[in-house]
């Protein structure tokens, strides 16, 4: 009996060990790694901020007629951990900026060590060039070794590089604003051939031509209309329709 008992406690043990081995096998052979984003995603949606939907930029230049030297100033505090604008100022972790609207792009600061990079960008810094810099150094220059993370908002460096326009021995006239569009559904060519036709239809009656009523018009010599086209008015039989 006891050797029945061993027995079916050996046969027990050792499925459940089997079992455990199997369980271990299988986790290690379905293994997946958690996605870095959560969900599924649905074909034809798309997020807020991405693709399509994102409002486009404005370019620096239409802002900057209107841009505030004294708060790029203040933006510019931002940078004052590695940069000088006196001057004069000595180069630090990034180059002297004194001067830098239409100077070479990776080349204007003397004695600074550029990056590859940045110094075979080629150009010179203008509004635009400048603002996508400022934008994300990164994707202006990949491999620049300026770590900054960049300005997002278009108004914050237009501000900024009016600013750095002021540091300068001959500062650079700013942009013009651009006129605004007139509000209103564009027009098509064929909309404006259509609308200047009638306008030129219209002009062939001479400005100080009076324009005659349906009386005035019977009246006048050579009417001969009739029939459907013929003016009605009562008390007036040689006017009515025949």
């Amino acid at each position: 009996m006891d050797n029945r008992s061993n027995t079916i406690a050996g046969w027990v043990l050792g499925a459940g060990i089997v079992a455990l081995g199997a369980t271990i096998v299988t986790a290690e052979m379905f293994h997946s790694e958690r996605p870095e984003k959560m969900g599924y995603p649905i074909e034809g949606v798309v997020l807020e901020g991405e693709g399509g939907n994102a409002e486009a930029e404005q370019p620096v230049t239409a802002l900057l007629a209107g841009a505030d030297a004294a708060k790029g100033e203040g933006v510019f505090k931002k940078c004052t951990a590695c940069h000088t604008v006196a001057k004069g100022g000595p180069n630090g972790t990034g180059p002297n900026l004194w001067g830098i609207l239409g100077a070479p792009i990776g080349k204007h600061a003397p004695g600074f060590a550029y990056s590859p990079a940045l110094s075979g960008k080629g150009g010179n810094w203008e509004w635009e060039s400048l603002s996508q810099w400022l934008k994300s150094p990164k994707d202006f220059a990949p491999g620049t070794k300026m770590t900054f993370a960049g300005l997002g908002k278009v108004e914050d460096r237009a501000n900024l590089i009016a600013y750095l326009n002021t540091q300068s021995d001959s500062p650079k006239p700013l942009p013009a604003a651009s006129a605004a569009a007139p509000a209103g559904d564009p027009v098509s060519p064929a909309q404006a051939a259509a609308e200047a036709g009638d306008q030129g239809a219209a002009g062939d009656k001479g400005e100080n031509e009076p324009v005659l009523n349906e009386v005035q018009a019977a009246k006048s010599p050579g009417n001969n209309i009739k029939g459907d086209g013929a003016p009605s008015v009562s008390g007036r039989s040689e006017q009515t329709k025949k």
